[in-house]
């Protein structure tokens, strides 16, 4: 099996090389990112894309046709990956994450490719009411972030797709350690902040709904989606990713990560104007879809990592919000440098360095 991973020097691919190594040890994985976070490795011992059989580097806008010869299945993960990148950059988002999706897909369907992995969000609920959200009800997108994971999600749904069996895996919050740690996620921030200040302060009355999956579970249902038969949820499919016990109030995050790190004060800013992002998720579908792949990791296991791959790195960064370990950051300095120019492309002085 020949398995393609774009984006996989991100957080998620960083995990899900060395799951799919294990798991598939005769699969022969290819890697294909820009590079913009290939430096913000995290406590690694060695490369994660030593598992590698070949890592290639590039714009997902520009992937040439010829990377897709005789490739099986492909891991779609390259994005504009949050909400606060997507708002500094609206009209990139909706390039990168609809635009370049979808021209990829078309060229996997040309190519032969069996098995289309997308890389969705539950997010795409943004405020609900009610109780869980399950796959058909109605979307709520608040941000371009979210707006991007819905267009592509329909446009999927609505193609031409020949014989490629095509799986939107909507992801509840990742969370958990990664050889390229990201603090820009709820719980990890957390977790920095215990560590680093002793003190959570939640800007949010705490209220706001949370469904959180940790990356390890990700990298299992990403396992499960490389290989799934048509017969199995359809010859398209869009399924909420994560457990019915992971639906968390963020008071309740908070709680969690100071109970794990003695002597965390958590403060919530009870005045707060109600967040607009909160949503409980079903993930009964993927329950009964993929019984072999559910989530096995539990919050307090997911912190416990946290907290030893923070001490690992001997993380006692007060200021992190301003650090490479939030993406947003990252891309700011890279085209205050002049190696990014706005459209997130590469500039000369980039290439160079």
């Amino acid at each position: 099996m020949r398995v393609l991973i774009t984006g996989n020097l991100g957080y998620v691919g960083s995990v899900l090389v060395c799951h799919l190594r294990a798991a598939l040890p005769e699969a022969e994985l290819i890697g294909y990112d820009s590079g913009f976070f290939a430096h913000c490795l995290t406590g690694a011992e060695m490369l994660p894309e030593r598992r590698l059989d070949r890592q290639h580097f590039g714009d997902v806008r520009d992937l040439p046709m010829a990377l897709l010869t005789g490739v099986d299945s492909i891991v779609h993960l390259a994005a504009v990956s949050n909400d606060p990148m997507g708002n500094r950059f609206e009209a990139v988002t909706e390039d990168i994450n609809a635009g370049a999706s979808l021209r990829l897909a078309g060229m996997a369907r040309e190519a032969g490719v069996r098995n289309f992995v997308f890389a969705s969000s539950c997010s795409i609920y943004g405020f609900a009411e009610g109780g869980p959200r399950r796959e058909g009800d109605a979307v709520n997108p608040l941000t371009a972030y979210a707006r991007s994971k819905v267009a592509t999600e329909r446009a999927l749904h609505g193609m031409n797709r020949g014989e490629m069996t095509v799986t939107c895996l909507r992801f509840a919050t990742a969370c958990g350690m990664s050889d390229r740690l990201r603090l820009d996620l709820v719980l990890n921030d957390f977790a920095a902040c215990a560590l680093a200040a002793g003190e959570i302060t939640v800007l949010s009355d705490g209220t706001p709904w949370r469904p959180l999956i940790d990356v390890s579970d990700m990298a299992r249902a990403i396992e499960w989606a490389i290989v799934r038969d048509a017969a199995n949820g359809g010859r398209v499919l869009s399924v909420n990713v994560g457990s019915d016990t992971w639906n968390y109030q963020v008071r309740d995050l908070a709680a969690a990560v100071a109970a794990a790190v003695p002597g965390t004060r958590v403060s919530i800013n009870t005045e707060a104007p109600p967040d607009k992002r909160s949503y409980r998720v079903d993930f009964s579908l993927y329950r009964q879809l993929a019984p072999a792949h559910q989530p096995e990791c539990t919050l307090s296991q997911s912190v416990e990592r946290l907290e030893k791959g923070l001490r690992h790195m001997r993380f006692a960064d007060r200021d992190f919000r301003n650090s490479q370990l939030i993406r947003l950051k990252v891309l700011d300095r890279l085209i205050t440098a002049g190696q990014l120019n706005p459209q997130l492309r590469w500039t000369a002085a980039g290439t160079a360095a």
